[in-house]
């Protein structure tokens, strides 16, 4: 009875810690400056990156030069759904300081300068 007891504590530790972190997964973008992209979240040392697989203007998807391109870069989890980190801004190429917050399948994810008094802000949507 014990070994029995003692495999199912390991099996339902192991099955958690293969649980997916909420940010994971493939994220559609608000639109900016008319075009929009699918984003890949996964893991990436010790952090999370999102690279861009794909990409929209005016409704069809289209060959643009950031596919492939990192557009969140080293979120960090900092508990309750909430990450900090980089995010990269395509349409001026800038990198920002940046924060998520993951709620189900809708992730607000925000750009900031002069520490954190100017942001701007998107509203992601979970794909899968």
């Amino acid at each position: 009875m014990k070994t029995f007891a003692l495999a199912t504590a390991f099996a339902l530790m192991a099955s958690a810690a293969m649980a997916a972190d909420p940010i994971e997964g493939m994220w559609q973008t608000q639109a900016d400056e008319g075009a929009l992209a699918i984003v890949s979240i996964a893991p990436c040392g010790g952090a999370f990156c999102g690279t861009i697989v794909k990409s929209y203007k005016d409704g069809a998807e289209y060959a643009s030069p950031n596919v492939g391109k990192q557009i969140v870069r080293s979120m960090k989890a900092t508990g309750d759904g909430n990450y900090e980190g980089q995010v990269w801004r395509p349409a001026n190429d800038k990198v920002y300081n940046g924060k998520a917050s993951v709620a189900g399948t809708t992730m607000k994810l925000s750009g900031c300068v002069a520490g954190g008094l100017i942001c701007k802000a998107q509203t992601w949507t979970k794909l899968k």
